[in-house]
């Protein structure tokens, strides 16, 4: 497979960890879940705003992506193509949910018969709002993000949307990958708990 001339590095180290991976190599297998385990987690919470479906949706997305290896092709980023799985399983979860919540049961009782007649009906047509939440959803995040104290504003930016590495933004900051992997964590919660208050109050 020849790899794209415009990966950066980070795209091609992935891309040397996914071959070692599809060798059987069960150290790239952990690498790339490490690299993106997190990242592909907030990306979901976001989605769903669960995360215990986050947790469960993340899992799936590595399962799916590490069985279908063999169908990744260097004509993008790994990362690319795992963000893509994992997006598409969890409008899936999302569907699937909506559909279920549109089920009607209609009861008709008569009167003079000793049972009741129960139609079911649902709807499979594609539910126009879905789009327009999670768009409603990623501006009240970046609203969100812009209102965290400056230190953990700038390691979400590094971790999440520059999806820098833990040792990347270590260096960049002059911390200790331990420092840097607690106070993500407590970014994380803390921007959990604040986006879910902000939806309680819309």
């Amino acid at each position: 497979m020849e790899i794209n001339d415009n990966f950066s590095d980070k795209a091609k180290r992935d891309y040397e960890l996914v071959l070692a991976a599809m060798k059987g190599d069960q150290k790239a297998y952990a690498e790339l879940l490490g690299l993106y385990r997190d990242s592909i987690y907030f990306m979901l919470l976001k989605m769903v705003n669960n995360k215990s479906d986050a947790e469960d949706l993340a899992i799936e997305a590595f399962g799916k992506a590490f069985k279908s290896l063999d169908n990744y092709t260097p004509n993008y980023a790994f990362s690319t193509w795992l963000f893509k799985i994992a997006s598409n399983n969890c409008i899936d979860f999302l569907r699937k949910k909506k559909l279920q919540q549109k089920y009607v049961s209609i009861d008709k009782a008569n009167e003079e018969e000793e049972y009741q007649s129960t139609v079911t009906l649902f709807s499979t047509s594609p539910d126009p709002e879905e789009k327009m939440i999670l768009k409603q959803k990623e501006k009240l995040l970046q609203t969100i993000i812009k209102k965290l104290n400056p230190r953990y504003r700038e390691l979400i930016d590094l971790r999440y949307f520059q999806q820098l590495s833990y040792a990347e933004i270590a260096e960049k900051l002059n911390l200790p990958i331990g420092t840097v992997k607690a106070q993500l964590f407590r970014s994380r919660e803390l921007l959990a708990n604040t986006l879910k208050k902000s939806e309680e109050n819309i």
